[in-house]
């Protein structure tokens, strides 16, 4: 099954290509369709590489511009079907959650796509503008998780509410001991969010009484997990794949 998937977050966008269980030709858009509407254009372009798709899912969490992304898709897909991403749709998991509508389609494609890549029981991590922990139990049941603040979200306010403190790029090695303030900010957001990371994860595990899994996805997993010691098995595209799951089932 060949189809374009696309998940829509609040400071970015991916679009990729889903074509027998894996994921190719991954664009990424910073700013989104109101910011970059031919950037987006372009990467739907590229992803679909010429040829036909069946379809596209759009995984959004961003509802004010799905209407322009359905447009776009049928405009740029030759008026293909599309499906929106919730948790009414048959998928790997099964949903069990007090109120399943307010469920990110992000995180229900990140446990989807870590279900059917890893096996159950299963925590996804996703670092993106939030960080959220999403669980699934031995008999894969989606039953919620954990959300903070992510990482741009933590530096940026430091920077947005302080008079001296600068913006943090958040990449290179962490050094041992701060010797600017450059240098100290890195180690509060590096080695500090390990902290969070690693509490969290401690948390749920203890509340389920299992050994999980441990996947982390998003565009800060890699350098915020570099070196920590913990078992995550990082899946930069886990997001787009579990959307591509989420297709196969609701078109099989």
């Amino acid at each position: 099954m060949r189809m374009v998937v696309v998940d829509v977050g609040n400071t970015s966008t991916s679009i990729g290509l889903y074509e027998n269980g894996r994921v190719s030709r991954v664009s990424r858009v910073k700013g989104g369709i109101k910011e970059e509407p031919e950037r987006c254009a372009k990467a739907l372009r590229e992803a679909a590489h010429g040829g036909a798709v069946c379809g596209a899912v759009l995984g959004s969490v961003v509802p004010n511009v799905n209407a322009d992304w359905i447009q776009l898709v049928q405009r740029e897909q030759g008026g293909c079907r599309l499906l929106t991403v919730d948790a009414t749709l048959p998928m790997d998991v099964t949903v069990d959650y007090p109120d399943p509508s307010s469920i990110g389609a992000d995180r229900l494609a990140g446990a989807c796509g870590g279900v059917r890549r890893y096996g159950a029981p299963l925590i996804v991590a996703d670092f993106g503008t939030a960080l959220t922990f999403d669980v699934v139990t031995p008999d894969r049941r989606y039953v919620g998780g954990a959300i903070t603040p992510g990482l741009p979200l933590m530096t940026d306010y430091l920077y947005e509410r302080t008079a001296l403190l600068p913006r943090v790029v958040l990449e290179g090695p962490c050094p041992e001991l701060g010797r600017s303030t450059q240098q100290a900010m890195r180690i509060g957001a590096q080695i500090g969010y390990r902290g969070i990371v690693r509490e969290i994860v401690t948390y749920l595990s203890a509340s389920q009484d299992c050994t999980f899994t441990l996947v982390a996805t998003g565009g800060y997993a890699d350098w915020a997990l570099k070196d920590s010691g913990m078992a995550f098995t990082f899946d930069p595209d886990l997001t787009l794949f579990g959307l591509g799951c989420i297709g196969e089932k609701s078109w099989a």
